[in-house]
């Protein structure tokens, strides 16, 4: 097992997953170009640590021990602090962008906080403890890019509210391969028992009325998180980031009325084509420019 301070060690599980698998655009040419070489470096740190938290041939110990090694390199402490580290050439390069934007590590760590949450916790008690983890893991996204892009008049509430739905739809997309792969399930569990949906459920080759009515529930929930995530476009002090957002609203919008009509349990994820892509990110520009 590779040790994540012994310099030149391996210490990264890439998954094969890049921009194309995310639900948002990263770094598209609708941000300022100047913007995008750190939109993509945050997106490759996240990226490493999100590997790492999902990786099937690596016990939690070992996980928790990795990415405790990026933090170490984050904040240039120990010996990963090292810019010969080949180990930690992610989060070194994620430390020199923080330097050069004025932009503190908060989000970062936040986002290793949920990882190391990921590599021990298996299953989650209720939507508010659901909610608690994606705080960690997906609120920190919108709130680096609205760092980054001058900030927003509403704070990081609507942002916080549209990331945190991608995460939930995400989860949904994921749900029968995260229980197979890792034994994880994110779908709240007070809600699960009051459907009479047991976890084995999601081993099966299509959902069933119990699965289904948790799903729905969770649809309705993220319903909520995205009428407040609305606001978010007409609050932002960059017009780009403002279309980029509006993009993401009717991505995230489609996607819930694909996983209404869609089993994610059915033999292809449930996500958008190319085209839908597209006509999604193009009707998000018209409505902020409009």
């Amino acid at each position: 097992m590779a040790l994540p301070d012994d310099p030149g060690r391996a210490v990264e599980t890439p998954s094969g997953k890049d921009a194309a698998y995310e639900n948002f655009p990263v770094g598209s040419w609708l941000l300022p170009a100047r913007l995008r070489p750190h939109i993509a470096k945050f997106y490759a740190f996240a990226r490493a640590i999100d590997d790492i938290a999902d990786s099937p041939d690596l016990d939690p110990k070992e996980k928790v021990k990795r990415l405790d090694g990026f933090e170490r390199a984050l904040l240039g402490k120990g010996k990963s602090k090292k810019k010969d580290d080949p180990a930690y050439a992610t989060a070194q390069r994620m430390r020199e962008s923080l330097a050069e934007t004025g932009i503190k590590p908060d989000h970062c760590l936040g986002l290793i906080a949920a990882f190391k949450q990921d590599a021990t916790k298996l299953r989650y008690k209720d939507w508010d403890d659901l909610m608690g983890y994606c705080i960690k893991s997906a609120a920190p996204v919108g709130r680096y890019l609205l760092d980054l892009h001058g900030g927003s008049d509403d704070g990081y509430g609507p942002s916080d509210a549209l990331c945190n739905a991608l995460q939930v739809i995400n989860h949904l997309q994921d749900c029968q391969d995260d229980y197979a792969s890792l034994d994880r399930v994110y779908l709240p569990q007070d809600w699960m028992t009051q459907a009479g949906m047991k976890v084995e459920d999601l081993g099966r080759e299509q959902a069933g009325p119990e699965v289904r009515r948790v799903i729905d529930r969770c649809l309705d929930a993220t319903g909520g998180l995205l009428a407040e995530a609305q606001a978010l476009p007409g609050g932002l002090k960059s017009r780009r980031l403002a279309m980029e957002s509006s993009a993401i609203l009717e991505i995230a919008f489609q996607l819930t009325r694909m996983l209404r009509d869609r089993d994610p349990l059915g033999p292809n994820r449930v996500q958008l084509t190319k085209p839908d892509y597209l006509w999604c990110c193009l009707r998000g520009v018209l409505r902020t420019w409009i």
